[in-house]
């Protein structure tokens, strides 16, 4: 008997090589301790990525951020009330009615936007460092699939409110979908439960927001820590000049990562205490489906889409640019670069002069064009004698495209550079022109969506 449990155990052990967990409670905490808990981090770490100019501990803010989400969520969820009748007063008496509420909803605002911001810097620092190259190239995927998850909880949470601020801002940001050629209309009506926003839509937000996001999101993050041990942890830093070092040295992760992770915890909870204890989340007039704010605006994080919209045929501004840009995003990780450039800053010397440059000229262009159109000419045309589609949409689009063939060429093809600084050049262009876009967006459009000084 004990040698047939013996062949069954290697039989399954040869099939899935997992280690058989130990029966007694003591060897069992240890296990999982040591195999699940410690897992995420390994035993010991290069010294030199310990430094915190490498990441700047933004991967740590963003899964400090997402815990406080759901602790402050949960908390929520025993006031709230997801109906339309409900709802707005619901968030009025935790408010002003229940010990800590207000202190507990700014927390889960200023965490919701926080996130964005910190998981688009994170983004900026994984590419700026090379760590997107093998074998780290299917986390670069698994990011921006985060990424769009954080974008989908931080929309289907701005409704919940159900006031004027929400109401029309969701309104807004659904309406878009109907520009998406075929689907558009369907994909519209599935997400707000009908042809306008509703309590179905209502209850469609909350569901998504309090138990479709979390859990994909968890699921995600693990296994995107766990992929990032699997490729051998953060890249090691490195000067332009320098070679990979194929044996760095490594020091153990606790206490020396773990004081580290621990202090930028700590301090990224401060400062979120301190924005929810002097800037309350904002509430205004309840919902109201026949009166709409003038501006009505899209939350800021889809801002410099809405500004695109003004400037560009709907379709393409909302469906043909983004997806162009979503292929370019999934696709900068599996191209061919001719390079080790992993953990060096900006590629190289030169590569951070055009980025620099680039930046610049994005900086510069961007505003003047948003003015022309405003401004030189017909407001909402780009070319009056030409059919909507052409002139604002497949003509200015073809331009987008030459701009970027424009600057990869530009960059590498007078100096020889290598081509990752070419892309980069790409990258930082386009990024910094949707960022002038956002802020446009943001502060500078009044009533009417026209131009204004934000003072």
């Amino acid at each position: 008997m004990p040698e047939r449990t013996t062949l069954r155990r290697r039989v399954w052990q040869s099939v899935f090589p997992v280690p058989i967990i130990p029966r007694t409670e003591q060897q069992r905490r240890r296990y999982f301790f040591a195999h699940l808990v410690l897992h995420f981090r390994p035993a010991t770490v290069p010294e030199k990525t310990l430094k915190l100019s490498l990441t700047w501990g933004l991967g740590g803010m963003a899964a400090v951020l997402v815990l406080l989400q759901i602790g402050t969520g949960l908390l929520l969820k025993f006031v709230y009330e997801p109906t339309a009748t409900a709802a707005y007063e619901s968030i009025r008496a935790l408010m002003t009615e229940v010990p800590f509420g207000l202190l507990v909803r700014n927390l889960h605002h200023w965490c919701a936007n926080l996130l964005v911001l910190v998981i688009f810097l994170h983004m900026m620092r994984v590419f700026f460092t090379g760590a997107f190259h093998p074998p780290r190239q299917f986390n670069w995927i698994i990011g921006l699939l985060l990424f769009g998850l954080v974008l989908v909880a931080n929309l289907t949470g701005y409704l919940l409110p159900w006031d004027q601020l929400s109401f029309w801002a969701i309104t807004v940001s659904t309406g878009m979908l109907e520009y998406i050629p075929g689907i558009g209309g369907e994909l519209q009506e599935t997400i707000r439960g009908g042809t306008e926003i509703g309590p179905a839509t209502l209850r469609i937000f909350f569901a998504v927001h309090t138990a479709v996001v979390p859990l994909a999101l968890g699921l995600l993050m693990a296994f995107h820590f766990w992929r990032t041990r699997k490729a051998g942890g953060l890249v090691v830093p490195r000067a332009p000049k320098d070679d990979p070092d194929p044996d760095p040295v490594r020091v153990p992760a606790i206490p020396n990562l773990l004081v580290r992770e621990a202090t930028v915890a700590v301090v990224l909870v401060a400062v979120v205490m301190m924005l929810s204890v002097f800037f309350n989340a904002p509430l205004a007039e309840p919902a109201n489906p026949g009166l709409s704010p003038n501006p009505t605006k899209a939350p800021w994080y889809f801002s410099g889409l809405q500004e695109m919209l003004l400037h560009l045929h709907p379709t393409f501004a909302v469906f043909i640019i983004p997806a162009l840009v979503a292929a370019a995003l999934v696709c900068i990780p599996y191209g061919n670069y001719n390079q080790n450039i992993d953990g060096v800053w900006f590629v190289s010397q030169y590569g951070r002069h055009t980025a620099l440059k680039t930046a610049a000229a994005a900086i510069v262009l961007t505003p003047v064009l948003i003015a022309m159109d405003e401004w030189m000419i017909k407001p909402g045309r780009w070319f009056i004698d030409l059919p909507p589609q052409i002139g604002r949409g497949l003509l200015p689009t073809t331009l987008l495209l030459a701009v970027a063939v424009g600057v990869y060429r530009l960059v590498k093809g007078r100096t020889s550079a290598f081509r990752s600084e070419a892309v980069q050049a790409v990258f930082v262009f386009f990024t910094v022109t949707f960022v002038v876009l956002t802020i446009t967006g943001l502060w500078f459009r009044g009533k009417g969506m026209l131009l204004v000084w934000p003072w």
